[in-house]
């Protein structure tokens, strides 16, 4: 079975075969958003976690308090259902929730998707772990992985994928989050980090369960 990196390896160069002019764009975007170290005010290794307290699936609030009540937490930042990249992320990550949970601890994925929103009739509704609604993008302005998505991008969305960001996200069409990992230990420090604003590069789950381990 194809690990995660190996699979959005495919999806890139199928993308790539399907819509080259399309992908030199993304590519020139993205060297241009590391030219200016976008996603490099991400919370860092050895600092504590910014608390939050956002709407899950069923519009029930849940805070990272709760979460940390229970032991170490993985919070993943994805931009939303609508996101290839973002659908193999998520099923990788269903993949290793049994593992998560042996260690003791839990996972959670955060997007700007209202609530109802967040779970479609896709594969995705068929996640066993929470998906919370950050819908104005602050707590992942917090965390330091909010990007403005670049026009080139938008009107992407817009005028080839029939994407209506402002109706997906409650009113926000702007921002999204760099796809980020964070592996947080009970006192809710960050203890491992995965931030990468080329979207179509993710973490891999084997690293987290790594990361997880070695909490103990």
């Amino acid at each position: 079975m194809k690990n995660l990196r190996e699979q959005t390896d495919a999806k890139i160069a199928e993308g790539r075969l399907k819509n080259p002019d399309f992908m030199k764009g993304v590519d020139a975007v993205i060297e241009e958003a590391k030219t200016f170290e976008q996603g490099g005010n991400a919370i860092k290794v050895g600092e504590k976690a910014p608390k939050f307290k956002l709407p899950n699936a069923r519009g029930k609030s849940v805070s990272l308090d709760n979460l940390l009540e229970n032991g170490p937490v993985v919070i993943s930042f994805y931009r939303g259902d609508w996101c290839p990249y973002c659908n193999l992320q998520i099923k990788a990550l269903q993949d290793i929730l049994s593992d998560i949970h042996d260690l003791g601890a839990n996972l959670v994925a955060i997007s700007p998707q209202v609530p109802d929103e967040s779970l479609s009739i896709d594969e995705i509704s068929k996640m066993d772990f929470g998906v919370l609604s950050d819908q104005d993008a602050k707590v992942a302005f917090q965390y330091g992985v909010a990007w403005e998505v670049p026009e080139f991008l938008a009107e992407h969305m817009r005028e080839d994928r029939g994407l209506d960001l402002e109706q997906i996200n409650n009113g926000n069409a702007t921002m999204l989050p760099i796809p980020a990992t964070f592996v947080l230990n009970r006192e809710g420090v960050v203890k491992w980090s995965f931030v990468d604003v080329d979207y179509r590069k993710r973490s891999e789950p084997s690293d987290i369960i790594k990361a997880l381990k070695s909490l103990f």
